[in-house]
């Protein structure tokens, strides 16, 4: 349990975590599970996890009312996505508890080297484009800043990968987003504000499906003054997130994402290698 001198420090952690996170529409799970395997290395992986995907919850679901008062979320593919996450989140948390530390921070970490990999070689860009394409939906959003994005993208693939990405981000605990919104640009090429926005609606219904598995079986129950405090601190940092989101290059905090990913995925494969 934390003491009273490390409260503020939980805290200020969460507002950092939840303005990134949401900055970007992935939650901040990705930043804050290999800082909690440094903070807590006695904690088997269950219990990490049950942290993160709470305190992304908190932070997604804080995050998804600014966005929804910016009017940037696309509903018929936040819909359909966080539906598809669900069965995926649920099998995710249950499969943690079988996985040994050593192979869970050598799992996570070459997952955040992958991803950093991918927005380096493809960084995301706030381009908004019209793509014309058989089978896939078109889509018209006009937010509340008067800016109208003119898009398509295939539903069915991004169904599909949704479920996939419900289940990796379940089972590592990061909520999904640090996967979700390279494959909603790169893939399915939603414009970048949009699918910040979307990303942050889906992981909420996704951690709280994953928060839900893990109180069911007793792997919070722990870890709640630790996860009471990092969700206070998100819950202010998802609001100031949301607002920085519009006003700041989206291509740059992605590049900076990727070397970010990259360092702390290093750190986590070494020491899971000792």
């Amino acid at each position: 349990m934390p003491d009273i001198l490390t409260w503020p420090g939980l805290v200020l952690l969460g507002v950092a975590v939840g303005t990134y996170g949401t900055m970007i529409g992935a939650g901040g799970g990705f930043v804050l599970v290999p800082l909690l395997l440094l903070l807590y290395p006695g904690k088997p992986p269950e219990a990490i996890t049950s942290i993160s995907l709470a305190v992304v919850f908190v932070n997604a679901a804080s995050g998804t009312v600014a966005y929804l008062r910016q009017r940037r979320v696309d509903f018929l593919a936040a819909n359909c996505f966080a539906i598809a996450t669900i069965p995926g989140a649920i099998i995710g948390a249950l499969v943690t508890s079988y996985l040994p530390r050593r192979l869970f921070d050598a799992t996570f970490a070459v997952l955040l080297i992958s991803v950093s990999v991918l927005l380096a070689a493809r960084p995301v860009t706030p381009v908004a484009t019209r793509r014309d394409r058989k089978g896939e939906v078109e889509r018209l959003l006009t937010d509340a800043s008067g800016d109208t994005y003119f898009y398509s993208y295939n539903l069915r693939l991004g169904i599909a990968l949704s479920l996939l990405i419900g289940f990796l981000s379940s089972l590592l605990g990061v909520g999904g987003g640090v996967i979700h919104v390279p494959v909603m640009v790169l893939v399915l090429h939603f414009p970048a504000h949009v699918a910040t926005a979307t990303s942050h609606y889906v992981l909420a219904v996704s951690a709280l499906t994953g928060t839900l598995v893990h109180v069911a079986s007793g792997s919070l129950s722990e870890s709640l003054p630790e996860t009471g405090c990092l969700s206070a601190g998100v819950l202010l940092g998802a609001q100031l997130g949301a607002r920085l989101s519009a006003r700041v290059n989206q291509g740059a905090i992605i590049r900076l994402l990727g070397v970010a990913l990259a360092l702390v995925g290093l750190r986590l494969l070494y020491a899971a290698l000792l």
